[in-house]
Formats: C-alpha cells, structure tokens, sequence
C-alpha cells in the first residue's frame, strides 16, 4: 500500500478555556502520531474507505502528482498572507507564526474574523483536493493543569474542524482530536516556546487505494 502522504496546517493559538471534548467528524476517531514535522501522519481509522466512496480515491501512482498540485495550489492561495509553505517530502507543512492573522486570543478557542481570510483559502483548496483526508490536531503549552490544557486543545481543534465543515469541506473527511501538552514543538521553559507550542494542526492524508 502506498504509504501515507501528509500536511500539517499550523496555527498559532494563546491558552485560555475550553469545555468541549474531543469530537471526530469522519467515521471514527484514530490515534494521531505527531509533533514536530517529519513524525506527523494519520492512521487509517475507517475513513478511508468512507472517502473513496464518497468521493473517490487515488491510485498508487498519482500520490506524487497529486500533492504536488495540492502544494502548488496551497502556496499559490497563501502567497499574500503570513503562512509558511515548506515541503519534506510528501509532507507538507503551513505554518502561522505568532504574530499573523489566523490565532486564538487569550481565554477564547473562537476565531477572530482575521483568520476568516486565511482559512477560507485552505478550505478551498481541500474542497478542490476532495480525495484528503482531514485531520485536525490541537496542542496547548504547559501553563495551566493538564486537564484544563487537554480541554482547551480539544477545542480549538473542534472550532477549526467545525469552520471547514461550513465553508464546505465533506465533514466525512474530518476528525478533530486534542493533544493537551502532551506534543510541545519547542521548550515550556520560555515564552516563544509556549507561545510556539500553542498550535492547531491540520493533517492533510490522501485516500489511496490498496
């Protein structure tokens, strides 16, 4: 089987409260294994096959060509905004620094009406990518109990998950999961490291066939 290609969509996020748990969007809710990029993918956890069903799936040999359009697409939408493209492999990797438009504010897991823009553009290109899975990861610092970080990852991932189900993206094709700060990117001992760490990620899969 072809080996799974993935994206990681990163935004930026402050701690604050959350109440929600987690949720899966597609047909069931699979174990994640990441942090930072080149250890982020996405087992398959059903949805595979619901996908290609529902909206087909690719053929072995047109994973590659297939994610190289789906990059040129994401850099070409992205080239006005803040994101950073970086491609290893057949992963991708976009990337908000702490200081662009798409961010939570401090005690919120809503999005502010800046992130509308940049988000709008990736969920046009998912809609045009249709044979993706879509996984949607919150992460949190270590400020605050364990539980209250796991709660207000879960959330946020829920909020961002939620967002490209109504710009239309088929929400078979979307789970959402917290990882609490259980997956930190950087140190927990500074503030750009939490800041760095607190971050939503968008794993982009594509559905293959055996």
């Amino acid at each position: 089987m072809i080996g799974a290609a993935a994206a990681a969509f990163v935004l930026t996020a402050c701690e604050g409260t959350g109440l929600s748990t987690n949720q899966a969007y597609g047909a069931g809710g699979g174990a994640l294994a990441g942090a930072a990029l080149g250890t982020l993918a996405g087992g398959d956890d059903g949805r595979n096959a619901a996908i290609g069903a529902a909206v087909g799936a690719l053929a072995g040999g047109a994973v590659g060509t297939y994610m190289d359009r789906q990059e040129r697409a994401l850099r070409e939408r992205t080239a006005n905004s803040q994101i950073q493209v970086e491609r290893q492999g057949d992963q991708i990797a976009l990337t908000m620094p702490s200081n662009s438009s798409v961010n939570f504010t401090v005690n919120s897991a809503e999005l502010q009406s800046s992130a509308y823009g940049p988000l709008n553009e990736i969920a046009g290109v998912l809609q045009e990518y249709p044979s993706t899975r879509v996984d949607v990861v919150g992460h949190a610092s270590a400020d605050g109990p364990d539980d209250y970080n796991m709660r207000l990852s879960e959330q946020r991932a829920n909020t961002v998950a939620n967002y490209f189900v109504s710009r239309g993206v088929e929400a078979v094709r979307i789970s959402a999961y917290g990882r609490g700060e259980t997956q930190p990117i950087a140190s927990n001992d500074t503030q750009a490291g939490r800041a760095a760490n607190r971050r939503v990620e968008v794993l982009l899969t594509p559905v293959t066939t055996s």
